[in-house]
């Protein structure tokens, strides 16, 4: 009896463990390629490039570990629930590359080699496909703006702007407005939504050449940035 609980336990021979860690470091290091090509924005971490390689070579070694025995895998468990992970993930969609990951461990480690195959080939054609036709991101209009105007020219400075405002922004909503302490300028801060035509280049040079106004900077809207 003890003999053949011993035979059930032990699912993988040498050859196969050797053939299923291979495999899986291949697939982790095709998901790693995958994300380093498709990733956008300033969150970028070489660390977790390399976390995408580890996670699918310990997941299938795990998945051996444990085999066809139901009280490993409540060992496991227990074992495993000690380890805390304070890492912030700081875009969400490096979530989904570590549940890729840990897909293409557990298949490799169980030797469905076709599964592991085909779902990396589908899933690496779907994240080119949306990085390639930029799915999901909008016409990233909305910008703040803001200059400093002479307080002695002040109506003729804010008529001039207005009409640069009316011609570029479809929105413009004033968001702040500070005096210096000499009571010579106005510093003015506008939340701006750009009309779909135009570009914030052109709209920055027409406000730059007004001589009431300086100082003028344009900043991207916080929901706009990539951090």
């Amino acid at each position: 009896m003890e003999l053949d609980a011993v035979k059930f336990a032990e699912v993988y021979n040498p050859q196969e463990i050797i053939i299923n860690l291979i495999f899986a470091f291949f697939l982790g290091f095709i998901i790693s390629l995958v994300y380093k090509q498709t990733h956008k924005g300033l969150s970028y971490s070489q660390s977790f490039v390399l976390t995408t390689i580890f996670v699918a070579v310990i997941v299938a070694m795990v998945i051996m570990v444990i085999g066809n025995n139901l009280a490993r895998a409540f060992a496991l468990v227990g074992a495993l629930s000690i380890i805390r992970f304070r890492t912030v993930v700081k875009d969400t969609k490096d979530t989904a590359y570590i549940f890729w990951s840990l897909a293409a461990g557990m298949a490799s480690g169980t030797g469905n080699y076709f599964l592991a195959i085909s779902g990396t080939a589908i899933i690496s054609m779907i994240a080119f496909i949306l990085n390639y036709t930029n799915y999901g991101s909008i016409f990233k209009s909305e910008f703040i703006i803001q200059f400093r105007t002479k307080n002695s020219n002040k109506d003729k400075s804010k008529k001039d702007y207005d009409v640069i405002f009316s011609k570029y922004c479809k929105v413009s909503t004033l968001l702040n407005a500070e005096v210096t302490g000499d009571n010579s300028s106005l510093k003015l801060s506008f939340d701006i939504v750009l009309k779909e035509d135009k570009s914030y280049e052109d709209f920055i040079k027409e406000l730059s050449k007004l001589k009431t106004l300086s100082e003028v900077v344009a900043v991207a809207a916080k929901n706009d940035v990539d951090y």
